[in-house]
């Protein structure tokens, strides 16, 4: 069995947020997952997150490609549009969905298999596009569906559960999302939902390529020692950049801040990311700054969490395309058919 409905009885005194929705109107089937799966908890934050801002279900669309982390969808947002795409794949059908409509959320979810293997062109390309979405890598450097085998993101050196020593070097999904040009870039851990959940919120109100690179043990093949995304290794190594929280931009405000306090990142649609100061030398503006970091610290062995890089004024690709604001299919005859005198200049201009 895929999947197990959830009842629909509702606790008439649950939390409502100011839809008058609950947690339950955001979650979707009972998941099949290894207990302890740190895929669960991705979710769990991603239903939070969109409780938090009030976000109606349908206005979402959740694309996936093939893995245990793609499979996560139909255990969130269960009234929200979905796609479950072929292997590496996620990225392309994603693009296309958004650039029929914008007045979408997009929401695709991927693992290290799907986006560091046989999508990593995939996932290149979206992100150096500038598609307006949230990318989610689950990331736990492990192909989990096919018994165990490392994955592209497997840190050299580590150990498999059969004591096999990866000899290859791994792939950085964060060091290539920020040298492709993401907008909006972090790192957090599955087990720390307190840090991926304003993460998640504000990757989802940020406008262009949001990339979140999510470290997410396997319970079952990669959470031993030896492993270096185990739970253990990640929290003892874990080197976090900033205290995130979010704050909805609803009001400008403006901070002085020195070491220690809060920073306030400002997105160029009016909201707000309050990061409380860990690091004074450490700038999220910095794209430069935040590779020799995520380098520096990488070549320690520590993990790098939090949000690492936000551009001020980022564009997407429907700016870029200067394409129309409405809906494809809300157009109609005469915008998609505007004659042969509009085919004619569109020709002259290719020549």
């Amino acid at each position: 069995m895929t999947y197990l409905a959830k009842p629909k009885f509702h606790h008439p005194g649950l939390p409502k947020n100011e839809l008058g929705y609950t947690h339950r109107d955001y979650e979707g089937s009972v998941s099949t997952l290894c207990a302890g799966c740190g895929h669960d908890s991705i979710s769990a934050a991603i239903i939070e997150a969109c409780f938090e801002l009030s976000i109606e279900p349908h206005r979402v669309a959740k694309l996936s490609g093939i893995g245990c982390s793609s499979k996560t969808p139909t255990y969130f947002l269960g009234n929200s549009h979905g796609f479950n795409s072929v292997h590496g794949r996620m990225t392309s059908v994603l693009t296309g969905a958004n650039l029929a409509n914008r007045e979408l959320i997009y929401l695709g979810v991927s693992g290290d298999g799907d986006s560091a293997s046989i999508g990593l062109g995939q996932f290149a390309h979206a992100l150096r596009r500038g598609v307006n979405m949230v990318y989610i890598v689950e990331n736990n450097g492990v192909y989990g569906l096919t018994k165990g085998q490392f994955s592209a993101t497997a840190d050299r050196g580590s150990k498999s559960k059969r004591g096999v020593v990866n000899s290859e070097n791994a792939i950085d999904l964060i060091a290539m999302a920020l040298q492709l040009g993401a907008t909006f870039v972090a790192r957090s851990f599955s087990g720390d939902k307190t840090q991926l959940t304003p993460i998640i919120k504000a990757a989802i109100e940020h406008e262009g390529a949001a990339f979140i690179d999510v470290i997410s043990p396997c319970v079952a093949f990669n959470n031993h020692a030896g492993s270096t995304k185990s739970f253990d290794y990640v929290r003892e190594h874990n080197e976090a950049v900033n205290r995130l929280d979010f704050i909805t931009g609803r009001a400008p405000i403006t901070v002085d801040y020195a070491p220690g306090s809060v920073e306030l990142v400002e997105q160029h649609d009016g909201t707000t990311l309050a990061l409380r100061k860990l690091a004074a030398e450490y700038d999220v503006h910095d794209r430069n700054a935040a590779m020799s970091f995520l380098q520096h610290h990488a070549s320690r062995g520590q993990v790098v969490t939090g949000l690492l890089y936000v551009e001020r004024e980022a564009a997407d690709l429907h700016k870029h395309l200067n394409t129309v604001e409405a809906p494809l299919n809300a157009l109609a005859e005469k915008e998609l058919c505007p004659g042969s005198a509009a085919l004619d200049r569109i020709n002259a201009s290719l020549r």
